[in-house]
């Protein structure tokens, strides 16, 4: 049987770079689905998508939602950005660390089970209500 669903504890122990694996996949998965919500083309769909998904968008998205962490996410957070790996070339080492600590924390809340937090966390970066974040702006424009 897969297992994908774990305790908290559980979760909080696999490597940071498992959950920002998962992460990054379930983060893509909220904005395509916020994406769709658009009235635009699918080529713009798909722009907009890659450019909400960059390391930099995603550095962007780690600044903004700390301050609504907890202990436990903030220390998922951190760890995710401390871990050791290889950075994109597109992206600066810093932005690319900050990035893997926010796709983390999506990991660590999916698999935790968290679904509502998490939710409640996406829609503070992306969701309607959610002005000044230039992709949302830029993607409504086009």
């Amino acid at each position: 049987m897969l297992r994908w669903k774990y305790p908290k504890d559980e979760a909080k122990r696999l490597a940071p770079l498992v959950l920002a694996y998962i992460g990054d996949a379930v983060f893509e998965l909220y904005v395509r689905c916020y994406m769709a919500t658009k009235e635009v083309k699918v080529k713009k769909l798909h722009r907009g998508t890659v450019e909400m998904v960059s390391a930099e968008a995603m550095a962007i998205f780690y600044r903004e939602v700390e301050p609504y962490l907890n202990e436990t996410e903030l220390e998922v957070l951190h760890r995710g950005r401390n871990v050791k790996s290889r950075h994109n070339k597109r992206a600066g080492v810093s932005q690319y660390h900050m990035s893997t600590g926010f796709e983390a924390l999506v990991g660590y809340l999916f698999l935790s089970d968290q679904e509502e937090r998490l939710n409640e966390l996406v829609d503070i970066l992306i969701g309607d209500e959610h002005e000044g974040h230039e992709d949302n702006e830029r993607v409504e424009a086009e």
